[in-house]
Order: structure tokens, then C-alpha cells, then sequence
């Protein structure tokens, strides 16, 4: 018996071996031609701050609802300053859960800064002039359960807080079924002679309506799964409904006006922890927050009623302009263009913490391709023919993966069903394969915006003797970059202490700001003329004059929230 128990415990010792053997080893630098779970994330991230210990710092930001732990990265070379006092770069993905490549441009991100910093001139630029906030995923209930669960490509998206949704005093307790265990939530038909459908006379596996007066084939039945609450109804009462990007404070509106709100704003336990720790880095300068689909980069606002000042818009052109080259095919545009939102990050992280928000949308599923290269333009886009090239792209190209063939079903209350149709891991993200070539592409448009943070240098250009025992001090403060150091909206709506140059050191009798040097002709401030406020556009200089009486050492400091702290001196 003891003999049996031994080989027992040495078949499970050999088997726990065997599959740790198979599971893929994360280690640095990371790879990214597969996708990462959320406990894959967690050690991605750990072996990551392990490899660059005097590079990063790995906190826990919050826990979810589940009591998953929300992990920020940050990214700061030390020996070029304090965090604080450096422009800040926040990157953050997954917010919806399904979203799951945006997590991977985040670790591809932080993978690029860490592994090659001192070898590439821009990365190596980017890590020294600015600290990188990196959480790559936002809404980790939602991206642990896509992984483990059965889903369709768009369920898993929202914070799992407890909804009725049919109104019968019961929440969530009728979801999808995966009934034939394949992982995937998939559709199912029926055989029906009086049906809306019939098979493509070209692919049968696809769908079509039949045309009126026409007979039918099948009916579309909808998502797998039975009535678990005997309602008659199927499906109708899923995973509680709270959406991760329509939970946040500014400009937030009641479920009413928009769907998935909540009952309040920062409902969502993970939400409030993120934007708490947005609020405790003031310095974050320009933020990116990475959603799934249809190959966009988008800016505030997100509603057709609200504007932002023209010099933002001239600011966000720096890098939508740009970031639209780095990624052949997407668009950039106004959120609201898309459709209205309420309650979304990026619009708390432009008008609350008065950064630059840019949201990447980013798979195209037209890049699943199956025809000859041509400089035509296509002659057709009907969806029949789309929904052709896409499973010609699923059986040649990924060799079935991302499809499931229809299959008989014997269904407790149907009888006779079939199921089959695109699985979890399709249609809103990229197979494996053009995962690389995505990220780096997302991850680049990042590095851009990094490398146009404010970057302020400051000029004495003049000490000249004047009567009476005085000088006049001229300096001129030039940002070399193309983000201005306060968004114009910041300055309007007061949302923080404005950029100000200070002198200190000599009796300041008249300071102000210089319209022309060449002209002597000066703005002078009334009160307090030795401090100075303003904020300098991207790819611009400020020029002030100071008249001061003394002796010795005069200091002149400039500070600002966004882009850090300058200082220069002058003996009289």
C-alpha cells in the first residue's frame, strides 16, 4: 500500500513537472507572440522591476472587486532627477476587460524602455527626461475572467458589479453557456423552413438574410446557453454591467443618459484607486489609454457640446498627426466624432488633472487580409463579402484558429441546434502572429509623445547698468518641445498653481513681460513684480525683464507642475 502510494505521489511529482515544462517562461526581455493572463501580467511585471531594480518601482495601486490587485510600474532614471520634477508619461490599458491587447502595448512599452535604454538614443532621451507611469491593466476581474471563462470576443468587459438586468429581483444568474465546452461562447442556429437565414450560396458557413418573400432556412438563436432562471428568456441577465470607461467623474451622467454608468461616479472600487493615484503625480503631462478596436487615436472631448481651447487642439496635432504615420490606417479625431461618452477617463485626465489624453483604438480587422496585393480600390465592402475574405484569412492563413465549424447540438429545449461561429479569441484582436507588429507600432506612438514633453531651458541674455544704481536682467525661457507645459484649459480653469519664474537674491523695483527686447517694449506687472505667470506653448519662448537693485548673487527659478523645476543665477 505504501509502495502504491509512493508511485502515486512520484506519477503527480513527474505530471506537475511535465506541465511546468510547458508553461511559457517569462523572462526579460518579454516576448509578445502570445497573450498574457492576468497572473502572467503580475510576473511580466515583477521580473521586469527584478531586472531593473534601480529603474523601476512596483506597487500595488488598489484592489478590485474581486480582491485582484491593480500593479502600476514605474519608470525613472534617478540619477536625472526626482520623479516629481520630470514631465510624467502615463500609459494605461484593459480598462475594459476584453480588451486584452492594449495590456500587451503597455508591457511592450515598459519592455522597450527598460531593455533598451543606453543602446537607442530616443528611448534612452525619453527615460532620462521623463518618469513613465505604466498600469497595463485597469480592469483586472474583467481580463482574469476572459481567460479562465468561457466568452464571446466583446463579453468580460465590465466591472463585475451585481445588476438586475431583467428585473426579477435576481442579478446575474442567467449568462451564456458554453454548452459543448469548448471554451468559447460561440452562436447557435436552428433548422427552420420559416427562419430569416439561409447559408451563403459561396460559404455556408456564414449567414445571410433572405430577401423578402423569399423562404428561409434557419433562425439565429443567439449567444450559447439555456434558461437557468426558468424565465423563458436566455441569456438576458449576464455578469453585472458597470463600464470601467463610464464611471469616472467629469462630466459623468446617470445610467439614463448613459448606459453603464453606475449609481455614482467611482463606483467602481478599481476606478477611484486608479484616479487616486492619477492625483498623487501631478507632473503627468500627457496620458494614453489603450482600448481594442477599430484603429483610431482619439482626444477630448468626448461630446459635441463641449470645446477645448484651439492651442490644446495645435498641441494634440504634434502627436495625432504624427501617431496616424506610425500607424498606417488608423484615424485621429475627436472622441465625440466616433460616438458621444460620459464619465470616461480621458476626458477626467484632460479637464481634471490637465494632461493631454490621447485613447488607442487599436485592431483593424480589416488587416485580416486573403487577396492579391492590387493599387485598386476594392469594388465591393458588403459585409458577406468581409465576413469571406474573413474566414478565407481563418482557414489559410491561421489555419482555423479563430473559427468554430457548425456543429449538432442536442439542446434541452431546442432539441436538434448547431453551434459554431467565431470564437473568444477573434474579431476584436489580432492573432498572435501581428500581435509584434501592433504593439511596437502603439508603443512607438508613445515614445513620440514622451520625447514632445515640455522641456524648458532658460537664457540670461542680458545684464545691462542702468541709472541710479540699478540693472535690468533679461531672460528669455524657450520649450524646445511640442507639448506646451500647461494645457490652455488647465490655465483657464485654474486647475493648479500656473507656471511662474521667480527672482530672488536684489530688490525687484519692476518686472514684466518683454513684447520686444529690440523695441524696449515691456508689459510690467503691478504687484509682486518679482514672480511671473504664464505657461510657454510648444515650440515657443517667453521673454521677461526684471529691473532689481543690489548687490551679489540674483537667482531666477522657474517652476512648473508638468514640466519640472529650471534655475540659473546672475552676480551683479
Amino acid at each position: 500500500m505504501i509502495r502504491k502510494i509512493f508511485s502515486l505521489l512520484a506519477i503527480f511529482s513527474l505530471a506537475v513537472t511535465v506541465f511546468a515544462a510547458n508553461e511559457p517562461k517569462i523572462e526579460v526581455p518579454l516576448r509578445f507572440d502570445r497573450y498574457y493572463d492576468y497572473d502572467d501580467v503580475v510576473k511580466a511585471l515583477e521580473v521586469l522591476h527584478e531586472a531593473y531594480p534601480e529603474m523601476t518601482k512596483l506597487e500595488s495601486i488598489g484592489e478590485s472587486e474581486e480582491g485582484l490587485k491593480i500593479y502600476a510600474l514605474t519608470i525613472n532614471n534617478k540619477k536625472t532627477g526626482a520623479e516629481h520634477d520630470k514631465p510624467g508619461v502615463w500609459v494605461d490599458g484593459n480598462i475594459h476587460g476584453n480588451e486584452i491587447q492594449a495590456g500587451e502595448v503597455c508591457l511592450y512599452y515598459a519592455n522597450m524602455l527598460l531593455t533598451k535604454y543606453g543602446k537607442n538614443e530616443q528611448i534612452t532621451k525619453a527615460v532620462d527626461s521623463n518618469v513613465h507611469y505604466i498600469i497595463p491593466v485597469v480592469n483586472v476581474d474583467g481580463r482574469n475572467h476572459f481567460f479562465k471563462d468561457a466568452h464571446t470576443p466583446s463579453s468580460s468587459r465590465s466591472i463585475r458589479v451585481p445588476k438586475d438586468d431583467d428585473g426579477d429581483g435576481l442579478f446575474d444568474e442567467d449568462a451564456p453557456d458554453d454548452l459543448d465546452g469548448d471554451g468559447s461562447i460561440c452562436q447557435m442556429r436552428i433548422k427552420d423552413p420559416n427562419g430569416n437565414y439561409k447559408p451563403d450560396p459561396e460559404d455556408p458557413r456564414i449567414m445571410v438574410r433572405v430577401k423578402p418573400g423569399e423562404k428561409g432556412e434557419y433562425t439565429i438563436l443567439g449567444s450559447e446557453g439555456i434558461d437557468n432562471d426558468g424565465d423563458g428568456r436566455f441569456n438576458e441577465d449576464a455578469e453585472g454591467y458597470l463600464d470601467p470607461n463610464r464611471n469616472w467623474g467629469f462630466h459623468w451622467q446617470p445610467p439614463y443618459v448613459q448606459r453603464g454608468a453606475g449609481n455614482f461616479p467611482f463606483s467602481g472600487v478599481g476606478i477611484k484607486a486608479v484616479d487616486e493615484f492619477a492625483a498623487k503625480h501631478p507632473n503627468i503631462i500627457v496620458n494614453f489609454s489603450f482600448h481594442n478596436s477599430g484603429g483610431m487615436w482619439l482626444r477630448v472631448p468626448a461630446d459635441d457640446k463641449t470645446s477645448i481651447p484651439s492651442t490644446d487642439i495645435a498641441a494634440y496635432d504634434v502627436i495625432g498627426k504624427e501617431a496616424i504615420k506610425i500607424t498606417p490606417g488608423y484615424v485621429y479625431m475627436p472622441s465625440y466624432e466616433l460616438y458621444p461618452t460620459y464619465g470616461d477617463s480621458d476626458g477626467q485626465m484632460f479637464y481634471v488633472h490637465g494632461s493631454y489624453t490621447f485613447v488607442g483604438e487599436l485592431f483593424m480587422r480589416e488587416d485580416e487580409t486573403y487577396k492579391e496585393k492590387s493599387d485598386k480600390p476594392s469594388t465591393s465592402s458588403s459585409r458577406t463579402e468581409r465576413n469571406r475574405e474573413q474566414l478565407k484569412f481563418n482557414d489559410n492563413v491561421v489555419q482555423g484558429e479563430l473559427y468554430k465549424e457548425w456543429k449538432p447540438y442536442n439542446h434541452p429545449v431546442y432539441g436538434e441546434i448547431e453551434i459554431g461561429g467565431w470564437v473568444k479569441m477573434s474579431s476584436r484582436l489580432p492573432h498572435p502572429f501581428m500581435l509584434p507588429d501592433l504593439v511596437h507600432r502603439n508603443a512607438s506612438v508613445v515614445l513620440l509623445a514622451a520625447n514632445e514633453t515640455p522641456k524648458v531651458e532658460m537664457d540670461v541674455f542680458e545684464v545691462k547698468e542702468l541709472d541710479n544704481n540699478l540693472k535690468r536682467i533679461r531672460v528669455r525661457l524657450t520649450n524646445k518641445n511640442g507639448l506646451s507645459t500647461m494645457t490652455a484649459q488647465a490655465v483657464k480653469d485654474k486647475l493648479y498653481t500656473i507656471d511662474h519664474l521667480k527672482v530672488s537674491g536684489a530688490k525687484v523695483i519692476a518686472g514684466g513681460k518683454i513684447n520686444d527686447y529690440r523695441l524696449d517694449q515691456v508689459s510690467y506687472k503691478e504687484h509682486k513684480p518679482e514672480v511671473q505667470f504664464f505657461a510657454i506653448p510648444g515650440h515657443s519662448s517667453a521673454e521677461y525683464e526684471f529691473i532689481v537693485q543690489g548687490k551679489g548673487e540674483v537667482k531666477l527659478e522657474y517652476t512648473s507642475q508638468k514640466a519640472g523645476i529650471s534655475s540659473t543665477s546672475v552676480t551683479l
